[in-house]
């Protein structure tokens, strides 16, 4: 199974910010140790003409030439730097590399991303460019230079906070499904109404979640045939998340994905992943839960691979 990572481009950041930038290469060394039959790969760079499938010139041009304001700088909550410019170019990149590869192998993996608080024209709580929606419109016009019917795409998106940017990129958008199962008091506090918005209350837990999970998943095939999914597997819906205020458990994390990863194998649909948030008190459970996301999706690229064989 493809991964791919972009964690070697450090993103410098000022003492006690908190963002856990170090899960994604203690996220990296561990899958290297305990799933060898992962192929870790270096992110490609997007370019411009790819960022601009979802992200306006002006923005684009502004995050790369450093002409952004601090207003929208404090509202991605990152300094400048060119080293945050290539982090975010390479991020987005996994996700494009990914849903490439996931198109002939079944599944496939960036080792960070999940950047949905990105809208076409500015960032916001921790994210740059927005990874899925630029690599779902990648796909969609590599998929048009061959096919007469438009790839359609889902995003599934189970991170604990709303993806009001992927929302609002996609928004009147008929080939794109956008799907959020999120925290209903948690940040975005001004919520971008997607194709699918579940909103649960603090403290739900694992039987209520997956209940919820099931019913968002019957509605999406009752309105939605995807030719791809795209899945932002958050890690901070996790019990003892600094920013979560959802209450799974790493079995209720992995029923979670298990579902997911099987409605799309069941219906032949290639998936691709990113990891989205995670702000464990503990870093290391926060990996712990992705680690878990991994060796699952693995199981899955085999039985894949099986159905190719």
């Amino acid at each position: 199974m493809k991964a791919y990572y972009s964690d070697h481009f450090v993103l410098p950041l000022p003492e006690g910010h908190r963002f856990p930038m170090a899960k994604y290469s203690l996220l990296r060394d561990r899958v290297a140790r305990e799933l060898p039959l992962v192929n870790q790969l270096e992110a490609p760079r997007t370019s411009d003409g790819e960022l601009a499938f979802a992200h306006t010139p002006a923005y684009i041009d502004a995050i790369a030439s450093g002409a952004i304001g601090a207003a929208a700088l404090r509202e991605i909550g990152f300094p400048w730097s060119e080293a945050m410019v290539e982090r975010s170019r390479r991020s987005a990149g996994a996700t494009v590399a990914a849903v490439r590869a996931a198109m002939t192998e079944g599944v496939a993996a960036n080792m960070a991303g999940g950047t949905h608080h990105a809208s076409a024209e500015k960032g916001g709580g921790f994210c740059v460019f927005n990874d899925a929606a630029v690599a779902a419109r990648v796909a969609q016009a590599e998929w048009s230079r061959y096919h007469r019917e438009p790839l359609l795409v889902a995003v599934i998106d189970l991170d604990v906070h709303q993806g009001n940017g992927t929302a609002s990129i996609f928004a009147g958008d008929p080939s794109v499904f956008s799907l959020s199962i999120h925290g209903e008091r948690n940040f975005p506090f001004r919520k971008v109404d997607g194709d699918l918005d579940v909103a649960l209350p603090d403290g739900c837990g694992d039987v209520d979640y997956l209940h919820a999970l099931e019913g968002a998943l019957d509605e999406l095939a009752h309105r939605f045939v995807p030719g791809l999914v795209v899945y932002l597997a958050g890690a901070d819906p996790f019990e003892r998340d600094r920013l979560g205020r959802l209450k799974l458990t790493y079995d209720g994390l992995e029923a979670r994905d298990r579902r997911v990863f099987d409605w799309c194998f069941q219906r032949h649909v290639p998936l691709a992943f990113a990891m989205a948030g995670g702000y464990g008190v503990s870093i290391a459970e926060t990996v712990q839960v992705q680690m878990n996301t991994y060796q699952l999706a693995m199981s899955y690229w085999q039985r894949w691979q099986n159905r190719r064989s």
